[in-house]
């Protein structure tokens, strides 16, 4: 089944970071449509195996913490959708360069990918950034000065 393919996704490489399943969860050829926090452009084409040891070295940077929780999956035909609850503690320059915050987050995304030829082949996301930086302090809610 597919979606067995993305739970392995998020256990295997985000949980248990074993990398060395890059190789065989992830295309050669992997469409990358979601963009960082604050980035203004969708990666695009690349090579499945080191974008996602690159991602999860680059998150694991900030967060090395961080746990992904599938709470629900849906699969139809070769497109699988997870909503996961994303958890982690700021202890690394945020997004390389902004100041650490040692503040936890927890915050929810969902994930769609396409799975070709038994591999993930390209990846969408909707993440709740918002919530989460409003956790780690990095932005405030509006209001009257305090």
């Amino acid at each position: 089944m597919n979606a067995d393919l993305v739970r392995r996704h998020f256990e295997e490489l985000w949980n248990e970071r074993r990398l060395d399943s890059c190789e065989e969860l992830m295309a050669d050829v992997y469409v990358e449509h979601a963009l960082s926090p604050f980035g203004t452009e969708e990666p695009g084409v690349q090579n499945g195996p080191a974008g996602t040891r690159a991602t999860v070295a680059w998150l694991t940077a900030q967060f090395p913490d961080i746990h992904m929780t599938v709470e629900a999956i849906i699969e139809q035909g070769d497109l699988v959708a997870a909503r996961v609850l994303s958890e982690g503690t700021n202890l690394g320059p945020l997004n390389g360069a902004g100041p650490v915050t040692g503040k936890r987050f927890s915050a929810r995304q969902t994930h769609w990918f396409r799975v070709a030829d038994g591999k993930l082949a390209e990846h969408w996301a909707t993440r709740d950034d918002l919530t989460s930086m409003l956790q780690l302090g990095v932005v405030r809610m509006p209001g009257p000065p305090a």
